[in-house]
């Protein structure tokens, strides 16, 4: 079956995508066969020839006559053998010679000319690109029903699996034939190993075998990833570390509160729920054979976006994804992240992230496949501090959230900039400190008047939000605290604790 789906009357085709790719003609061979190939690689594809870059339909003068050139050319171009199927489709009373291919299951194909090294293609995209040496040893796995995190690591065993860490994310003992039924430990030439899994969701030697395999976070100041303002770098076991990436988000964000009959709800400026999805497929479904790219989730004003190495798996697009379309890459891991309940059901978490940014008036979320990642985005309510509009002005619809904030912004005491000024510094500073600098004392009362409103609004934030009462407690001064500083003097008012 074709994917090219005739216009009708008056309107265009559809545009070359992952799955599509167009040719005026047949004159230079190459191209044709880097399409052909990367199609059979990816996720199967139509090239459709007699049509323009322009997306004009120009035809094909002899149709019967160029099918029997171009299937004579794939026959003796392309290894493994490609058999694709030929049609003839009539648009705009033109034919246009269609070729389908379909995934192929002895993938990798490549360009007999180029060798396997370097005529193996994919598609990205609406491109296709030259596949290194770890995809292309990825592309053979997938058609022996071999994963990678199934596979042995023979410089560890079970020893270096940091059971403890693994009965604390089940919640109940762990045995060797646990170990064996999640795949964490697998047999070897008659020894016992670590899988590629096992060293990944528990390894004590993670880092030693997978140099790559942890999550830079990044703040940035603006809507473009340049400025970075705070930055973190997460090492905790795979499973752990998806708190402490949200962690690090929800520094960055603001929080208010609902009350409702019963209990006081808070309510975050970024969809929590939906990110940590995106965060979790993330971690779940990255290519960890793939060198020199760490997870990557960055925070900017207008979106936060989560990169993850090794794109898309074959056969499989991005409108798979948003329908719900899963194909496992990490099974191991999969498994795990099931067990602990960090993921319900493969393959329904993507549509859910849709719908949650529907649901709370977001812009659709986006999903690219890069050349050696995939960036999932999902855009957010803007971030960057607002002074309250004057009379007479409007308010931008993306200044919603900020303004939670900065609708607090009324006549108040200049104390609270010098409280900001002072939690600035490079080391937090105690309540007594703070209290000091505005001259009065660490009673209750003044806590609440001059750190709560604050807190409350986020530009002020404990070091240790989980013990706010902790002998050791400190307080810093948060980036919309930052920023709130930078566009108010000293003499302008501060936060209302009324």
């Amino acid at each position: 079956m074709s994917r090219l789906n005739p216009p009708a009357s008056g309107e265009s085709l559809t545009p070359e995508s992952k799955t599509l790719e167009y040719k005026r003609d047949l004159s230079s061979p190459y191209p044709v066969l880097r399409a052909l190939v990367g199609f059979a690689n990816s996720a199967g594809g139509s090239l459709v020839v007699g049509v323009t870059d322009g997306l004009d339909t120009v035809g094909v003068a002899d149709p019967l006559a160029e099918q029997d050139r171009l299937a004579n050319l794939i026959s003796d171009s392309i290894s493994p053998r490609l058999v694709p199927q030929f049609e003839m489709v009539t648009v705009e009373d033109k034919t246009l010679l269609v070729v389908n291919v379909a995934l192929s299951n002895r993938r990798p194909h490549y360009i007999k000319s180029l060798g396997r090294r370097e005529g193996t293609f994919v598609r990205i995209g609406a491109s296709n690109r030259q596949a290194d040496q770890d995809l292309i040893k990825d592309l053979e796995r997938g058609t022996q029903d071999l994963y990678f995190d199934q596979l042995p690591v023979l410089t560890q065993t079970p020893d270096d699996l940091d059971t403890s860490a693994l009965e604390a994310m089940l919640g109940r003992p762990v045995t060797l034939d646990l170990l064996r039924t999640l795949d964490l430990v697998t047999e070897d030439q008659g020894r016992r190993v670590a899988t590629n899994g096992g060293v990944l969701l528990v390894g004590k030697n993670r880092e030693q075998v997978f140099p790559f395999a942890h999550v830079m976070c990044a703040r940035f100041r603006g809507e473009q990833r340049i400025d970075i303002f705070d930055r973190v770098e997460v090492h905790e076991h795979l499973p752990w570390a998806v708190d402490k990436v949200m962690d690090f988000l929800k520094k960055h964000a603001f929080r208010t509160a609902e009350f409702g009959e019963v209990r006081r709800r808070d309510v975050w400026s970024i969809p929590v729920d939906a990110i940590r999805e995106v965060v979790v497929n993330a971690l779940v479904h990255a290519s960890y054979s793939a060198k020199g790219s760490p997870i990557r989730v960055a925070f900017c004003d207008d979106r936060i976006e989560v990169d993850s190495p090794g794109g898309l798996v074959p056969g499989i697009t991005v409108e798979d994804m948003v329908r719900g379309v899963s194909s496992v890459r990490n099974p191991v891991l999969a498994r795990l992240f099931a067990e602990m309940g960090l993921m319900e059901k493969w393959g329904t978490g993507v549509p859910g992230v849709f719908a949650a940014a529907a649901a709370d008036g977001l812009p659709e979320p986006s999903i690219i496949e890069l050349p050696k990642s995939l960036r999932f985005t999902v855009f957010i309510k803007n971030h960057r501090p607002q002074i309250e509009p004057t009379p007479g002005t409007t308010r931008g619809a993306g200044d919603k959230v900020t303004n939670k904030v900065t609708n607090k912004v009324t006549n108040k005491v200049e104390r609270q900039h010098a409280i900001l000024t002072a939690a600035a510094g490079m080391t937090p500073a105690s309540r007594s400190d703070l209290m000091a600098v505005i001259g009065v004392t660490s009673q209750s009362y003044n806590l609440r008047r001059f750190l709560t409103p604050l807190l409350e609004a986020g530009l002020l934030e404990l070091t240790q939000p989980d013990s706010p009462r902790s002998p050791t407690q400190r307080y810093r001064t948060t980036i919309a605290g930052r920023a709130f500083l930078e566009i108010h003097s000293a003499a302008r008012p501060g936060i209302s604790d009324e």
